[in-house]
Order: structure tokens, then sequence, then C-alpha cells
């Protein structure tokens, strides 16, 4: 029984355990087909992943070969327009080349003509050289006859004689060429400044000392002289100018000498009287903002002038002191007008004669912008301008021009006279300057009769327009360290005496003579 069962359960086992190994063949064989059906899917999808790379590469393959195709035919491009430029430089250098040949064989056909009428002449000397060597020897063989002199001697007389001709004929003929130049250089330079003055006919208007402003009501100048005159103190205090207000109606005059100050005063006056707030702190403000917007309008008027002129790269700074001579007058002439009519003049001279117009237009235009600072700095005009000319690296001759246009330094290039030359002419046209003859010769007279009252005084001259006196004394009775203190005393008794503007050199000159006579 026993054994029976065992069997029976090592039966069941076997069919078990063959069981078992049917059922994991079966999963193998699943397993297996599964494998292969994903190893079949993963190749599909790496063939097809290959197949997408493999385009892409090739698109992007042909993109760089398209890329380096047109690069290439781009620097192919480049390389024909280079190519074909040096072929043109090349054209243009054998041109050249061929046009220097001609002119070499020109010039050598042209020194064969010389040199062929030189040998002609020498030829024609040499002749005469034989006629004047034969002359002279029948003259020399006559004296001797005539007089029984030697051969020596009349060497000596005769060349005596053709010398003495030669001298008076070339007298003579030097003589005519200069009459002849003087008369054909007066006529040449009368033709050049009329048309320099014709091409540049300016209107001029005498610049005036006061402005007028006119108000809304009478009442107004109550309250612009303020709570016991207040409020025209403050005003005049912060622009340095004289308000008038008398018994014309609705008007208050603004009076000074410096056009900047007016124009500062008067716009102020403006702004308050139609804002209506006038009292000492509202009056230094309106003062100060029209101040700023006056320096901003300087630099636009600076500006403009730099393009109706044509002179550009000028220093800003520069600049803005051209601006500043809208408000500066000389003898009553605008000092901007000026600058800009002797530019033109300058330039039309200096274009007349051949010498270079850009110089000469531009220290015309700079010749006197020093006196947009004189009123506010010690030194003449010149000196101030060519400093500051110096300061920002203007060009040497530019500043040469502005130094010796009124002769502080000897003039060393045309463009030096023909600025001076257009400043005088700006200066001397009819109506453009204020002051009368009268008064200028007064003052002329005044700067000598001052000089002529010190002690060793024996000439006075007032040179320069006034801009100079120069004073010659006796050596017996000035000495050279007086001549100094001389110089220093005349130049206070003209401070304390006269009124001018700018500077006033003194110049005391003192010379020792030795003098004999041969009997």
């Amino acid at each position: 029984m026993f054994a029976t069962l065992l069997l029976t359960f090592a039966g069941g086992a076997l069919l078990g355990v063959l069981a078992r190994l049917a059922y994991d063949r079966r999963r193998s064989a699943d397993a297996l087909k599964s494998a292969e059906a994903q190893a079949a899917r993963v190749l599909e999808l790496a063939r097809r992943e290959g197949e997408a790379r493999t385009k892409e590469m090739l698109l992007e393959a042909r993109a760089e070969v398209l890329r380096e195709r047109q690069d290439f035919d781009d620097a192919c491009a480049r390389m024909r327009d280079e190519l074909s430029d040096a072929g043109r430089r090349v054209q243009d250098e054998e041109r050249r080349v061929v046009d220097l040949r001609r002119e070499l064989d020109e010039g050598a056909r042209d020194l064969e003509a010389h040199r062929n009428e030189i040998a002609n002449r020498s030829q024609q000397l040499s002749r005469k050289e034989h006629e004047l060597d034969r002359l002279l020897a029948e003259e020399r063989q006559r004296l001797e006859k005539i007089a029984h002199l030697g051969q020596d001697e009349a060497r000596r007389q005769l060349m005596r004689s053709i010398e003495h001709d030669t001298r008076r004929e070339c007298a003579e003929r030097i003589k005519q060429l200069e009459d002849e130049a003087k008369e054909t250089s007066d006529r040449r330079a009368k033709q050049i400044l009329s048309l320099a003055i014709q091409r540049w006919a300016h209107s001029h208007t005498a610049e005036t000392t006061v402005s007028v402003v006119h108000l809304p009501s009478e009442d107004m100048k109550g309250r612009i002289i303020g709570r016991e005159g207040r409020n025209i103190r403050a005003l005049e205090n912060a622009t340095g100018v004289d308000l008038i207000i008398d018994d014309t109606p609705e008007t208050v005059v603004v009076s000074s000498f410096n056009l900047f100050r007016r124009e500062v005063a008067r716009l102020s006056l403006e702004q308050l009287v139609s804002d209506g707030r006038i009292h000492p702190s509202r009056i230094e403000e309106g003062v100060q903002k029209v101040r700023d917007e006056m320096e901003a309008q300087i630099v636009h008027t600076g500006e403009q002038a730099c393009q109706q002129a044509g002179i550009y790269g000028i220093h800003p700074e520069l600049v803005r002191l051209v601006g500043k001579l809208r408000f500066r007058t000389s003898y009553g002439q605008n000092q901007l007008i000026h600058t800009l009519e002797v530019a033109h003049l300058a330039a039309t001279l200096a274009a007349e004669v051949g010498a270079d117009v850009e110089v000469a237009k531009r220290g015309a235009f700079l010749h006197d912008i020093g006196k947009a600072l004189d009123q506010d700095r010690e030194g003449t005009h010149i000196q101030l301008g060519v400093e500051m000319m110096r300061r920002y690296h203007e060009h040497p001759a530019v500043i040469h021009c502005v130094e010796a246009h009124h002769n502080d330094v000897p003039m060393e290039s045309i463009e030096a006279f023909l600025v001076q030359a257009a400043d005088a002419i700006s200066g001397g046209r009819p109506g453009a300057r204020r002051e009368s003859l009268e008064a200028y010769i007064k003052r002329l007279q005044k700067l000598e009769e001052i000089a002529h009252g010190f002690k060793g005084v024996t000439q006075a001259y007032a040179l320069q327009a006034g801009r100079e006196v120069r004073i010659m004394v006796a050596h017996d009775l000035v000495s050279d360290a007086e001549a100094g203190q001389l110089a220093r005393d005349v130049a206070r008794k003209v401070e304390s005496e006269m009124e001018y503007p700018g500077q006033i050199k003194v110049q005391v000159i003192r010379e020792t003579r030795a003098v004999e006579y041969a009997k």
C-alpha cells in the first residue's frame, strides 16, 4: 500500500515536473517571441531614426555646401571687383605714365629748343664780344693818338665812360619799371578793393546805449519802483544797468553801455511786467533765468555766424565768444556784423590775389574775438584773442593774422596784410562807426598834449587810432631809468583824464647821437 502511494506520488511529481518544464518552455518561447518582436520594433525604430538622421545630415550638408558655395561666389565677386579696380588703377597709372612720358618728351623738346637758343645766343655774344674787342682796340688806338695816353690809362678812362653810361641807362630803366609797376599795382589794387566791397554791401546801423520797455499801464511804474525803491534797486543791482523812469507815459528806459547787460535787463523787465509779480526775490530769479537763456542764445548765435561765414572746426568755447560779439560794439559798430564783414572781405581779397583763402577768412573771422573778453579781463583785445586761440590750438598762420592786424608784431604773410586791409575797409565804410572825425582828432590831440606836458619830451605822436602814443625824449634831460618812470607817469595821467575802450600803449624812445663834421 505504501509502495503504491509512493509510486503514485512519484508519478505525480514526475508529471508536475514535466508539466512545469512544458510551461517554462512555452513561457520561454513566448518571451523569445516577445523579445524578437521588440527587437524587431527597436531595429525598425533605429532604422527609421537612422534614415531621418541621415536625411537631416544630408540636408545640413547640402545647406553647408550651399553656404560654402555662396561664400565662394561672394569671395569670387569681391576678387573680381578688386581685380577690376586694380585693372582700372593700372590703366590710370598707364595713362599717367603716358601723359608723363608725353610731358617729358615735350620738356625734352623745349630743353633742346632752349639749348639751341642758348647756343645761338652764345654765338651772337661771341660775335658781339669780338666786335666789342675790335671797337675797344680802335677806341684805345684813337685815344692813344689823341691824348698820347698809355694803354692802361686809356683802358681805365674807357671803362669809366662805359660804366657811367651803363649806370645811367640802368637807372633810367629801373625808374621806368618802378613807375610802370606802381601804376599797375595801384590800378589792380583799386580793382580788387572795389570788387571786394561791391560783393559784400552790408547795411550799417549804429548801436544805441538805451533800450525802451513799454508798460501796459502807468500804474506799473509804481510797482517797478516798489516800496521805498527796493524793486528798482534790486533790478539795477542784479543787472548792472540804470533804469530811467520819467514823465514819459507807459515807458521805462534801460541805459547801459554794455549790450549784454542791457538786453538781460530789458528781457527780465518785460517778463516781470508780463507776470505781474514784482519783488526782490522774484527779480533775482527772473534775471538768472534770462541770463541762462541768453547764454544758450549766445552759443546759437555763434554757430549761426560760423555757418554764415563758412568757418568749421572751431572749438566750442571760441564759438561762444563769437556769439558774445553780438553784444559788443566799437564806436557804435556791432562787432559780430563787423566780424562777418571782415571775413567775407578778406576771403574775396585772398581769392583775387591768389593767397590762402581759408587762412585769411579764418583769421579775419577771429581777429576781434578778444573783444568778447576785454571788458572782463586785463589786456588788449589782441592779447586776449591770441591767448584764447593758442589755448584751443588754432593754426599758427591764423594766430599770426590776428596778432598782426594792428601792427603789434611785424607782418610775415600776405594773409595778415589782407586781414588788416579788410578790417580797415569795414571800419572805414561811411556810417559804419558813429564817432565823428572831430571827436577822433580831439582824442589824438589830447593824447599828444598829455605827453607834451612832461619835462624832457621833445616829440609825441598818437598812433593806431589812439591805441598807442610814441614819445621822443631828450637824452640829456631824461636818463634810461627816468624813461621807464616817464612811461608809467604818462599812462597814469591818461587813465585819470581820458575815457577810451581797451588799452593805450605808451612807448618812450630815448637815443644818444654823436655828431662830428669833416672840414
